[in-house]
């Protein structure tokens, strides 16, 4: 079995290496629909919903994945030859006023919009009410995220890393919204 990984992962970093953009699209894709798998399966359902499930990897591919692929490029022109936890903390506090904030509310939007399919006064009303919890939530989380991504993980795996862990805060905030639904109900 080790075998077959090992096989898997040098052909995943050749294509990492010829196609950098469109294999992050396609991982951040993968990732955000098994996160959206498990998290509807955790959430109760019976079948999923596989509409949901597609519009998620959509954002994933078109979205998430080229955003980070060209934010950590830009990030590592911004800081060309500047190494060290100097250097990694501003890189770090630059993603978390920039494109943190931004993510956030777009993924929020593109939720209720694309995914639920309400109307702007509903999501936009969604979105100021809750933005700002869950903005705090993410800086409370995120740094330290973006701190080993910058200060371990080469450029070329930075957006898999990012992709992961996301997928797996994916999970963990269904969880943590669907334990509030359960001790309310």
């Amino acid at each position: 079995m080790s075998e077959i990984v090992k096989v898997a992962w040098r052909k995943y970093l050749l294509q990492l290496q010829s196609q950098p953009l469109r294999t992050k699209a396609i991982t951040s894709g993968v990732l955000a629909g098994c996160s959206d798998a498990v998290a509807q399966k955790i959430s109760g359902v019976k079948r999923l919903q596989l509409r949901r499930l597609l519009l998620i990897m959509l954002y994933g591919l078109a979205y998430a994945g080229p955003l980070g692929h060209f934010f950590h490029k830009l990030m590592e022109n911004l800081f060309r030859g500047k190494k060290g936890n100097k250097t990694t903390a501003q890189k770090v506090l630059l993603e978390q006023v920039t494109i943190s904030p931004w993510n956030n509310f777009l993924f929020m939007s593109y939720y209720g919009l694309v995914v639920e399919g309400r109307p702007w006064n509903l999501v936009r009303n969604k979105v100021r009410k809750d933005w700002p919890i869950i903005q705090l939530t993410a800086w409370k989380f995120w740094p330290l995220v973006s701190w080993v991504n910058y200060q371990y993980m080469p450029l070329q795996l930075r957006v898999l890393f990012q992709s992961f862990v996301a997928s797996c805060w994916a999970v963990f905030l269904n969880l943590k919204a669907r334990s509030v639904a359960t001790k309310k109900a």
